[in-house]
């Protein structure tokens, strides 16, 4: 499903479902809320995040992205929330399951790869980590900048990396068992909410081929920081998953 970048002053005034985005680089929460929007057919407008715009952060209530706003509703924030309002708006093309308990481990596998202390969370302290250590990850001022949002700390640092690698390993074995059992989805025999997440999210360890996603090469060169352990947990699985979903049910290339 397409759809245009406008303004902030034309956002503020304009009618039905705008979104605050990140823009130059495939920030995972926004593009996974992206691709929800996108597989639901829900038409939209995409405001790129402007972090000196008092008139954007008194709309959208926060300097970050995303940031989804419908009509004069609230604006909805957190992952959950844009995932809910999406299922609400448009229940024909369900990402949560109907069974409670299939239900209940996409929320749980999501919290996981979108929440706090979750695989985006300990990556970004990963980055931070690295960068603040002269091995590659953010620059300085952005480790800095990051550091302080995240708690960051020479022991949180040093903790992310076998966060990071324990949560890969989660995911890597679930594609193995759910492929024994004849399945290509994370949840269940068909597409959820979660393997849209862990398809965003694999940009944080590599970023889709410049041709599918352009972006600065600097950005690109700190995504792509990995040790030797995180890049053995970096399994196969994880990239074919991400390739099969872009490929069949995501919007190629990206729009940043």
């Amino acid at each position: 499903m397409a759809f245009e970048y406008i303004s902030v002053e034309e956002a503020v005034e304009r009618p039905g479902l705008r979104m605050v985005v990140v823009g130059g680089l495939p920030s995972p929460w926004t593009e996974a809320a992206k691709g929800i929007l996108h597989v639901k057919g829900i038409d939209w407008a995409a405001v790129r995040l402007v972090y000196d715009s008092e008139l954007l952060k008194t709309w959208s209530g926060q300097r970050s992205a995303p940031a989804l706003i419908y009509e004069k509703e609230r604006p909805r924030h957190g992952w959950a929330e844009i995932l809910l309002f999406a299922e609400r708006y448009a229940p024909s093309t369900p990402l949560l399951p109907s069974d409670p308990g299939e239900r209940a481990l996409v929320f749980g596998l999501a919290h996981e790869i979108c929440g706090e202390e979750g695989l985006g969370w300990a990556r970004r302290l990963q980055l931070i980590h690295s960068g603040l250590q002269g091995a590659g990850g953010f620059v300085e001022p952005v480790a800095r900048y990051l550091g302080k949002k995240y708690g960051y700390t020479p022991e949180t640092g040093e903790a992310a990396g076998a966060r990071v690698r324990s949560l890969l390993g989660m995911l890597a074995l679930r594609l193995k068992a759910q492929r024994e059992a004849g399945s290509r989805f994370l949840v269940g025999d068909a597409l959820t909410a979660v393997d849209i997440y862990s398809a965003a999210f694999m940009a944080m360890f590599a970023p889709l081929p410049a041709q599918n996603c352009k972006m600065d090469e600097r950005t690109r060169a700190t995504f792509e920081t990995l040790d030797s352990p995180t890049r053995a947990a970096l399994e196969p699985e994880l990239l074919e998953h991400r390739d099969m979903i872009y490929a069949e049910y995501l919007e190629l290339p990206l729009s940043l």
